[in-house]
């Protein structure tokens, strides 16, 4: 790396040590919302030939595609802002990001110290402005030759460090540039002052090069974990998000070992594509017909489980061992029941364990499981696919997942529509890379997060939006107007909040439809031609059929916007719950 002083000002400079460096630390993207006090880490970006620039003008937007492109590629990616409320719109995408323990990178430009506190326009107080919500802050002195370079580059490598940490998600630094922060003409050379990095200069390596350390399982924890899955006579294997395809791997080959059932989430990879018998695609509908067990153990690999009612029928059925497997060493455990915890990659756990494990017999508990499994299916998609042919929200979700095409991404937003691809989809469609904004849960920022998750993904990607995310990220539909691949944004049209009508606020008689589920009025065609989008309005099965899958092969935008009459699908779900229930 040669740095040849384009831009011979020390902000600009400064700039170009940190952009090179988070190259250096595995950073492709650097997503930059236009702003004058951010200008010279812009400058760099935009000199430096390795970084791939977007450019964005909604910080809150920016930050959530910064998270889908890091959900997809896995690696960290960095956020730059101009000072003042710019730097807060970032907030909830820091908090998202912190949840689901992304290693966010944000820069944010601020006003020296001596304009602090002062009336100075377009200032806020921006030291630790995130809270505890970031894994790392430091408040980067405004640039100047009293501070040497090895300075910058090891504060850089410390905080992706951090962001990588036992505990992974978002850093902040707050670098502070005085004026001029536009590089001015000046005969000024950095070579001395570079001259302590001259070795650095030469390598593509960062200046410090830190080793993350590896978990191990003790031989005494492993041999305690086998001892109570032996001992268990009835056990469920329950799967949240993971890891990816070595982690579905390893636990399919521990679940044949077990021959426990699998109650898997959408989430988890495991849930579409799949049709091994041992996964009870239908669990959420067996818990609802009043699922009893017997259960005495249950080993739960992964995040939290999309299901409440899981959450609620463990809670009452308290089996003796709940074993939990999650990479970080957080509780995870709202219900206090979790009798082992292991700090474990998913895979490391499966694989240590499957070698020490006696083959078990199929018990009468997965029988009956796969029994019932069996006829909620048929249940169902009975309900779903009745005469009148009228498209509903629970058949989206299952037509989705029947045809999404192979190798696709399939982003799903809160609310209703992760939950009823959790109840709906089937297992006989493609296994696809599925993701949702499950943090912290909100309906912000969706649309940006899937643009950021399609780009990186680099293959056609579904998403499914309720219409109020839809609304509340509008702005976000810029990011989705050139794409190399197909984009169908599917908008569940309910005209408001459908949620709060499965909910006890359903229950309030005294402004429930103003204050909860908001009704809008408001249809989509106009911001698809807004965007120049292709559009159509979906009211059939037949409809939705044929518009998704010509739209699954036209490689740009495709919005179909499925009205749904929230009075019909509430009575819908309600119905289908009786049905389960008289099982």
């Amino acid at each position: 790396m040669s740095l040849k002083n384009k831009f011979p000002d020390l902000n600009t400079f400064w700039s170009e040590l940190i952009v090179e460096e988070l190259l250096r630390c595995g950073v492709e993207y650097f997503c930059v919302a236009p702003g004058s006090r951010s200008a010279p880490l812009a400058i760099a970006i935009a000199a430096n030939p390795r970084a791939k620039a977007v450019v964005h003008f909604d910080e809150r937007g920016l930050g959530f595609y910064a998270l889908g492109l890091t959900v997809a590629s896995k690696k960290p990616t960095v956020v730059v802002t101009t000072s003042g409320s710019a730097c807060a719109n970032l907030f909830p995408s820091i908090i998202e990001a912190s949840k689901k323990k992304l290693p966010l990178i944000i820069l944010t430009a601020d006003r020296p110290p001596e304009l602090r506190g002062t009336g100075a326009n377009q200032t806020i107080d921006q030291v630790k402005i995130f809270g505890d919500y970031v894994r790392f802050f430091f408040d980067m002195p405004c640039p100047t030759l009293e501070i040497s370079p090895e300075t910058v580059l090891t504060t850089i490598d410390q905080a992706v460090f951090r962001a990588h940490g036992e505990i992974g998600g978002p850093v902040h630094l707050n670098c502070m540039f005085r004026e001029p922060l536009a590089p001015a003409p000046t005969k000024r050379n950095f070579s001395s002052y570079l001259h302590s990095i001259k070795t650095w200069k030469g390598q593509r390596t960062p200046y410090t090069d830190y080793v993350i350390p590896q978990l191990e399982i003790s031989d005494a924890a492993m041999q305690d974990a086998i001892h109570i899955l032996q001992s268990i006579k009835n056990g469920i294997l329950v799967v949240g998000k993971i890891g990816g395809k070595e982690d579905e791997e390893a636990i399919l080959a521990l679940a044949q070992k077990l021959n426990w059932p699998i109650f898997a989430d959408i989430t988890s990879g495991l849930r579409l594509g799949h049709t091994e018998s041992q996964i009870i695609h239908n669990f959420e509908h067996i818990l609802t017909a009043g699922f009893k067990g017997p259960i005495d153990g249950v080993l739960h690999l992964g995040g939290r489980l999309t299901s409440g009612l899981w959450y609620q029928t463990i809670k009452k059925l308290q089996p003796r061992h709940y074993i939990m497997v999650l990479k970080h060493p957080l509780r995870n455990d709202s219900n206090h029941i979790v009798t082992l915890r292991f700090q474990s990659e998913i895979k490391v756990f499966c694989h240590n364990l499957i070698p020490q494990i006696s083959p078990r017999l199929a018990t009468p508990l997965l029988k009956n499981l796969q029994r019932a499994n069996k006829i909620c299916e048929k249940i169902t998609t009975g309900h779903i696919f009745n005469s009148d042919n009228l498209i509903s929200e629970p058949a989206v979700s299952h037509l989705v997942s029947k045809f999404i095409p192979k190798n696709s991404g399939l982003f799903i937003a809160n609310s209703m529509p992760i939950r009823d691809m959790n109840l709906f989809a089937t297992p006989e469609g493609n296994p696809v890379r599925v993701t949702a904004n499950r943090g912290a849960s909100g309906i912000d920022g969706n649309i940006a997060t899937a643009a950021g998750f399609a780009k990186e993904l680099k293959e056609p990607c579904t998403a499914i939006l309720g219409d109020l995310a839809f609304l509340y990220d509008l702005n976000s539909l810029i990011f989705l107007q050139n794409p190399k691949h197909p984009f169908v944004l599917i908008v569940l049209n309910n005209n408001g909040g459908a949620i709060f009508s499965f909910l006890p606020a359903a229950d309030i008689k005294i402004g429930f439809k103003k204050f909860f589920t908001s009704p809008h009025n408001i249809t989509f065609a106009h911001a698809a031609k807004l965007f120049e989008f292709s559009y159509q309005a979906i009211q059939t099965i037949p409809e939705f059929t044929q518009a998704y899958a010509s739209a699954v092969q036209t490689p740009k935008t495709t919005i179909l916007e499925v009205y749904s009459d929230l009075n019909r699908n509430i009575k819908s779900h309600q119905n289908l719950a009786k049905k389960i229930r008289n099982l």
